[in-house]
């Protein structure tokens, strides 16, 4: 597999090394000193892009490797105001995009276990929810990516909760979210039902950056051979 890499911060070099050992090749690595070639990317070079750039240059990116034909998985946050303009520059180019607040299986099966949870959550009275999420000093975006992920699957399946609010609320309608930033800490994310007799509380923890950059790859792996609009779960419910 001929990967090109769009971002090549700690991420980058993490997804680089576990594609190499893997036995694939890196086709492109382009960051702020090479911007314009991107252009230069395309299906006879390359089998999949990999964005994990920044916020603000995130979405021309995406746009920039679904016009040229490339297959793109995207892993930025802090852009996801114009998803539907990609979405549908996707499906006009017969393309193939697959974005992920977090690559983590575990944090995908995860996400699973926050909505079956939540709906059984929703049919009880007296529970508050509330979420935390620790991450390095260097994450410019807050809430992270997977916490907006987190706080949707709750608010789809608890209707007495009408947003999210990146702070501590004592509003019963709002689902707060305290936003750490904190050293080296790869991620952190921990949901939490509170009564006055009991609290439930599920969390994930993330190890090592590898953890991400090892599901980027496996993902990647399995949507070259695919075409669309593509989610985690798509891979995960794969025959």
């Amino acid at each position: 597999m001929r990967i090109a890499l769009i971002g090549y911060g700690k991420m980058g070099k993490s997804i680089e090394a576990i594609g190499k050992s893997r036995g694939h090749q890196i086709s492109f690595i382009i960051d702020q000193n090479n911007q314009d070639e991107i252009n230069d990317i395309s299906p006879e070079n390359t089998d999949i892009a990999i964005e994990f750039s920044q916020p603000d240059s995130a979405y021309s990116n995406i746009v920039t490797l679904l016009n040229n034909g490339v297959k793109t998985l995207a892993g930025t946050t802090g852009w996801l105001e114009k998803y539907e303009d990609v979405t549908t520059l996707c499906a006009e180019k017969n393309g193939t995009f697959l974005y992920a607040s977090n690559f983590s299986i575990g944090v995908n099966l995860f996400f699973e276990l926050n909505e079956w949870l939540a709906k059984k959550m929703a049919m009880l009275e007296g529970y508050e929810v509330s979420m935390e999420e620790i991450h390095h000093v260097h994450k410019k975006d807050a809430p992270s990516g997977t916490a907006i992920t987190l706080a949707e699957g709750i608010l789809d399946h608890n209707k007495r909760l009408s947003n999210w609010v990146n702070e501590p609320s004592k509003d019963t309608h709002q689902l707060g979210i305290v936003s750490k930033r904190e050293g080296e800490v790869p991620g952190t994310h921990s949901i939490r039902y509170d009564s006055s007799l009991e609290s439930i509380e599920i969390q994930h923890i993330a190890h090592d950056r590898k953890v991400f950059a090892e599901g980027v790859i496996k993902v990647a792996e399995w949507a070259t051979n695919q075409t669309g609009v593509l989610s985690i779960k798509d891979f995960l419910n794969q025959d």
